[in-house]
């Protein structure tokens, strides 16, 4: 696993339930309290131990803590800039959601070897979609539930996710827009603001 996608997992740990919390987790997980270096690669099953360490330790399902860390990854403050990156994916949801199979490649650019879910979207029509998600570990298209739905409150659409367990080795999550303009989207601007 890239060292990326498990220092995002510390950094949620840490930023939502505080550093000592993280402390504990990452001492009985067997992972030192300073974490991953984002560009190193580790074994997966570290990523596989911290998750169900976070779960037990947080007396939360394993499903619900991924969820989590979707939503995280799109609306804390300190990843302004993973939200500004999706948000490029085009002026509406739909188009987010459509821009979702480039994704993987698109991450390839800025790192080569990182490793992302492979998607696929089929419109079902009338605002139903199904996105298929080729999980990197178990529970990868909960964190995508988590991502969409903090992206659809981003954009102001009101959606309906469900995820719908697995379809030949791929995680599968409906998606239904039941409006497109249901509020007003967070404010987005091509240049970033200046500090």
């Amino acid at each position: 696993m890239h060292g990326l996608i498990n220092r995002s997992l510390q950094c949620f740990l840490r930023d939502t339930y505080g550093v000592t919390v993280w402390a504990q987790i990452a001492s009985a997980a067997g992972v030192g309290v300073e974490g991953f270096e984002p560009l190193l690669t580790y074994d997966d099953s570290i990523t596989e131990t911290l998750v169900a360490t976070a779960a037990l330790h947080l007396n939360r399902p394993r499903d619900t803590v991924l969820e989590d860390l979707g939503t995280y990854l799109v609306s804390h403050d300190n990843l302004q800039s993973l939200r500004r990156l999706l948000r490029f994916g085009g002026v509406s949801f739909v188009d987010f959601l459509h821009s979702m199979e480039d994704l993987p490649e698109h991450g390839r650019l800025g790192l080569p070897d990182l490793d992302l879910p492979d998607f696929t979207l089929i419109e079902q029509g009338q605002g139903a979609f199904r996105l298929y998600v080729t999980p990197m570990i178990a529970g990868t298209g909960h964190v995508m539930v988590g991502l969409l739905r903090a992206m659809a409150d981003d954009y102001g659409a009101l959606v309906l996710l469900e995820h719908g367990g697995q379809d030949q080795g791929r995680e599968v999550i409906s998606v239904h827009l039941l409006d497109k303009n249901h509020a007003d989207g967070r404010r987005f601007d091509l240049a970033a603001a200046e500090r």
